[in-house]
C-alpha cells in the first residue's frame, strides 16, 4: 500500500515560472453530487465553504448552471465532449464510454498542453487526452481507495478526499512540464453516497439540529413519475449502508448492510478505532431510542445531512491547498480555476436524496470560475449555462479552435460582458430507466421563468411548472387553462431542441433499446 505526502511549500514565498506561459493553465475541480445548497456563496446557510467561495469573490458565480443529464458518468462525458448524451453514446451509468471519440483535452493536449486526470471519471478504459492519469475505479472508496495510474491499479493509505488531493498537487509539483501549459482535472468521489467523513470532521454539526426542507412530506399530487420514486429518505435510506448504522451484534439486518461492511473493512485497525469511537454510542442510541414515524424520518435526515455536509468540508480544503500551490508558484494570475459538480443534489427537498430528476435540486449545478487576468472579481451570471458549455469554453480561453460538432457554447464573452444575448432555454435528458431509485425516463425544456418535462416509456405524462410562482416546482400546471398559451409555445420550443441538438422519438427508441440489452432485460 503506497502511502503519498503533500507537497511541501513555503508559506509567502513566490517562486516564478522560468518560462512564461501565454495560454492559460486550467484547473478543472469538480465533486460528485455537490447540490449548491451546500456551497455558502449561494446563501442558503447549511455550511461554510471559504475556499471554494474564494473562487467566486475573486472571479465569477453562475446562478443558473446546469446539466444536460443528472447522473455521474453520463455528465461527465458530456464534460469532456461538449455533446449531450444522445450524441455522445453515454446516455446513463450502464452503456460504455467511448474514449475514442474527440474531448477537449485531446484538443488541448495537442496544442501543447500538459495533461493530468486525477480522481473521480467514472468512466470505463484507460483515459484519453490525458498525459497523466490516476484514477478512482468506478465509484472509488472512501478509505485507503484503489486507484489505477497510467492503467496500472495500486491502492493509496488514507481519506480518499486528501489522497487526490496529494496526487493532483505531486502531479503539479514534480510531474509536469513547467514550461507548458497545463490542463488539470481534478476531480472529487465526495460527497457522494455513502457520505463517509474524514476522522477530522466526525463531530462537525455535532451541535445543531438541521430543519426539515418545507417540501420534505411532499404528497407528489399531480406528478405521477415523482409519486414513483425510490429516493425517499424516510423509506428507502438504509440505516446502515447510508447511516452509518453497523451494529456489532448484527441486530440491523438491513438490504445494504454487506455493501457497507466491505466499505468499513477498507479501514485499518486505527482508522476503525477512530470511526468506532464516534459511531458506537450513536448505534447504541438509535437502538435503544427506536424511532417510528416523524420522528424516524428527523433522525435519519439529521445523520444523512451532517455526513453529507462532514464530506464537504474535506473537498473545501482540498481547494484551498490546491489555490494556495498556484499562489505560491506565481501561477494564480494565469490560472483558470473552476470548480463545479457533475449534478446537483437532494437535502431533503421532496423527501428526496440522490438526483435524476429534472426538477430544479438535481438539474442545476454550482459552477464558480475565477481567472484574474480576464474576470473581474465579484462578477453574478444569470443567464443559463450547462456543462454542455465547458469544453468550448477552456477550447476559447485556450485559443483552440472549436469543433464544429461540440454543441456547448464558449461563456467566455458572457463571463467578461462583451455579449448579452445568449440562449433562452436548455434542453435535458434522462434515460437510465428501469433503475436504481426508480426515477421514469424523461426529456424536457427550461427556459428563464417555466420548464415543460415528458416522461415515459411506460408511462405517458406531461409536467409544467412556472418557476416563478411555484420555485419549488410542486403544483403541476400542465392541464390548467391559464396556462394553455404557455403550454403550446413550450412545446414549440422543445420541439425545436430537440430538432437543433439532433435527438428525435426515434434515437430515444434506439437508446433504450441499447440500455434494455446491455441490463440483459431484453434480447
Amino acid at each position: 500500500m503506497l502511502t503519498l505526502s503533500s507537497c511541501q511549500q513555503s508559506k509567502g514565498k513566490v517562486t516564478k515560472a522560468i518560462v512564461e506561459v501565454k495560454q492559460p493553465n486550467i484547473v478543472f475541480i469538480m465533486s460528485d453530487d455537490h447540490a449548491y445548497q451546500a456551497i455558502s456563496a449561494y446563501g442558503h446557510g447549511l455550511n461554510n465553504t471559504p475556499n471554494i467561495d474564494r473562487i467566486a469573490t475573486e472571479g465569477v458565480i453562475f446562478n443558473q448552471g446546469f446539466v444536460t443529464n443528472s447522473i455521474c458518468a453520463p455528465s461527465r462525458a458530456v464534460m469532456l465532449t461538449g455533446k449531450h448524451s444522445h450524441i455522445n453514446g453515454k446516455v446513463d451509468n450502464i452503456l460504455p464510454y467511448n474514449w475514442d471519440q474527440d474531448n477537449f483535452a485531446k484538443q488541448l493536449q495537442k496544442s501543447g498542453y500538459q495533461t493530468a486526470l486525477v480522481g473521480k471519471i467514472h468512466l470505463k478504459g484507460l483515459p484519453q487526452g490525458f498525459d497523466y492519469s490516476n484514477v478512482l475505479p468506478g465509484q472509488g472508496e472512501y478509505y485507503n481507495p484503489d486507484f489505477i495510474e497510467n492503467g496500472v491499479r495500486k491502492q493509496y493509505q488514507g481519506y480518499v478526499t486528501k489522497v487526490t488531493t496529494n496526487i493532483a498537487l505531486d502531479w503539479l509539483q514534480n510531474k509536469r512540464k513547467k514550461d507548458a501549459p497545463f490542463l488539470l482535472l481534478y476531480h472529487q468521489k465526495a460527497p457522494h453516497r455513502t457520505w463517509m467523513p474524514e476522522e477530522k470532521y466526525f463531530t462537525l454539526f455535532e451541535d445543531k439540529e438541521f430543519e426539515l426542507p418545507a417540501n420534505f412530506y411532499d404528497d407528489y399530487s399531480g406528478r405521477l413519475a415523482a409519486s414513483k420514486h425510490e429516493m425517499g429518505i424516510y423509506k428507502d435510506m438504509d440505516v446502515v449502508y447510508d447511516l452509518k448504522m453497523l451494529d456489532v451484534e448484527g441486530a440491523l439486518k438491513t438490504r445494504y448492510r454487506k455493501a457497507f461492511e466491505s466499505q468499513y473493512n477498507r479501514m485499518d485497525s486505527l482508522q476503525k478505532k477512530a470511526w468506532d469511537a464516534y459511531y458506537t454510542p450513536i448505534i447504541k442510541d438509535f437502538k435503544e431510542k427506536n424511532y417510528q414515524g416523524k420522528d424516524l424520518a428527523k433522525w435519519k435526515f439529521n445523520r444523512y445531512i451532517k455526513d453529507y455536509l462532514r464530506t464537504i468540508q474535506s473537498v473545501d480544503d482540498g481547494v484551498g491547498e490546491i489555490l494556495e500551490y498556484l499562489d505560491t508558484q506565481g501561477l494564480s494570475e494565469n490560472t483558470i480555476v473552476v470548480y463545479t459538480s457533475d449534478q446537483g443534489f437532494y437535502l431533503g427537498e421532496h423527501g428526496w436524496f440522490d438526483k435524476r430528476f429534472m426538477y430544479e435540486e438535481s438539474f442545476r449545478t454550482p459552477i464558480l470560475m475565477k481567472y484574474p487576468k480576464e474576470i473581474k472579481p465579484g462578477t453574478t451570471i444569470d443567464k443559463l449555462v450547462q456543462n454542455l458549455d465547458f469544453a468550448p469554453t477552456f477550447l476559447d480561453y485556450a485559443g483552440v479552435e472549436i469543433p464544429k460538432d461540440v454543441q456547448g457554447e464558449s461563456f467566455r464573452k458572457l463571463v467578461n460582458g462583451e455579449v448579452s444575448e445568449w440562449r433562452d432555454a436548455i434542453y435535458y435528458t434522462y434515460y437510465e430507466f428501469p433503475g436504481e431509485h426508480h426515477v421514469k425516463r424523461h426529456y424536457g425544456i427550461r427556459t428563464a421563468r417555466y420548464k415543460l418535462i415528458h416522461f415515459y416509456y411506460d408511462i405517458d405524462a406531461w409536467e409544467l411548472y412556472d418557476l416563478e410562482k411555484d420555485p419549488s416546482e410542486m403544483k403541476n400546471l400542465y392541464n390548467n387553462p391559464s396556462y394553455a398559451k404557455v403550454q403550446k409555445k413550450m412545446h414549440q420550443q422543445l420541439k425545436e431542441l430537440r430538432l437543433k441538438y439532433g435527438d428525435s422519438d426515434a434515437l430515444t427508441q434506439t437508446n433504450l433499446t441499447r440500455y434494455l440489452k446491455a441490463k440483459g432485460l431484453q434480447k
